[in-house]
């Protein structure tokens, strides 16, 4: 008797582990296996945990590319003025080496017509090993090792959260694919949230010579021309978002300015020496920029400004080349003279 309840228990038990490895393969919340399945819509909400599964399996020509200031676009703006298919690949760090990862991943198994790519200044400074490990992310996902996907395909949270979650979004009339990732709908943006998040220094730091990175620089410059030697087929259209004045603004405090500059500078010089290159920069626009209005933090706008910039990108504006690049990052100094010195004092004495 003993044995036979033994094995009706085991038998039971196998039988139950089986059914939630299939129901979690199927219907596949993470994209870890197959994109969705037909009549159910892609659902994207947790970038470290899904962005590696649609890069490898999901139908797309072109791709994203940025830290968070990304994940606001709608996919599907791109698609109608490139005539493209494309899908976002966010790293909320935005570290040239990070996101060289997700490109990797991508070109893979796929062709890409177009890589829109995002540059954050801190991304030219940054590591220039990726930080996925050293930041807990769910390596298990990102590796092509099914043995260890028990931890995805049997979690309970998986089961009885992301699945459920995932099916209710696919059946909402009013669900955007495109907005994948998407956080705006749930911030609040204006002056007061946005000087109310800034911790501004007490004083001004001395200002760092303007190559103070310039190692940290050169490994992230190589990076990225790594990338588009190794893909000539694909257009890469880089651009750099307008941060708002609180952002140049610390920059100035902290006594980085001067590199950061110098950092685009040296990379946008890099980058133009490619046919396949185009670069358009934002983040001089002073309407823009010193409007806090705009603004949830010193970074991060609202989805207003991710369409600004789409429809001026999609239009060719503020295009650099190897004739204005200088002129133009110039302007940019210019105004973070004036940002300091004019503009922040409506906000701060000194």
């Amino acid at each position: 008797m003993e044995k036979k309840f033994i094995k009706s228990f085991f038998i039971r038990t196998f039988l139950l582990l089986a059914a939630v490895i299939a129901v979690v393969v199927i219907f596949d919340p993470f994209y870890q296996y197959h994109k969705p399945l037909p009549g159910l819509k892609a659902v994207l909400t947790d970038k470290e945990y899904q962005c590696v599964g649609t890069l490898r399996n999901f139908d797309y020509d072109a791709l994203i590319v940025g830290s968070s200031v990304c994940e606001n676009y709608n996919n599907g703006w791109f698609d109608e003025a490139f005539g493209c298919t494309a899908i976002k690949a966010i790293r909320s760090y935005g570290a040239t080496a990070d996101l060289c990862y997700l490109l990797d991943i991508a070109y893979e198994g796929h062709d890409l017509d177009y890589v829109f790519y995002n540059i954050d200044p801190s991304s030219l400074s940054a590591s220039t090993e990726p930080t996925y490990v050293s930041t807990g992310c769910p390596m298990y996902l990102y590796d092509k090792n099914y043995f260890n996907d028990y931890q995805y395909v049997l979690n309970k949270d998986v089961l009885l959260e992301k699945l459920p979650y995932m099916l209710a979004y696919s059946f909402l009339a009013d669900y955007d694919e495109g907005d994948s990732y998407n956080w705006a709908q749930w911030k609040s943006f204006g002056q007061e949230m946005a000087t109310g998040l800034y911790s501004r220094l007490p004083s001004i730091s001395e200002m760092q010579p303007e190559t103070v990175n310039s190692e940290e620089l050169s490994g992230n410059i190589a990076l990225l021309v790594s990338q588009v030697e190794s893909h000539p087929e694909t257009t890469f259209k880089f651009f750099f978002s307008p941060y708002s004045m609180l952002w140049w603004d610390n920059a100035y405090r902290e006594g980085s300015r001067d590199a950061v500059i110098y950092n685009e500078k040296q990379t946008i010089a890099a980058l133009l020496e490619y046919d396949n290159v185009e670069i358009y920069y934002y983040q001089a626009d002073k309407e823009i920029i010193t409007n806090l209005d705009h603004y949830m933090d010193m970074i991060h706008f609202s989805k207003d400004i991710n369409y600004y910039v789409y429809d001026r990108l999609a239009k060719g504006e503020e295009r650099l080349t190897r004739e204005n690049y200088e002129s133009r990052l110039n302007e940019m100094y210019e105004l973070s003279e004036a940002i300091v010195e004019e503009y922040i004092l409506e906000y701060y004495d000194n």
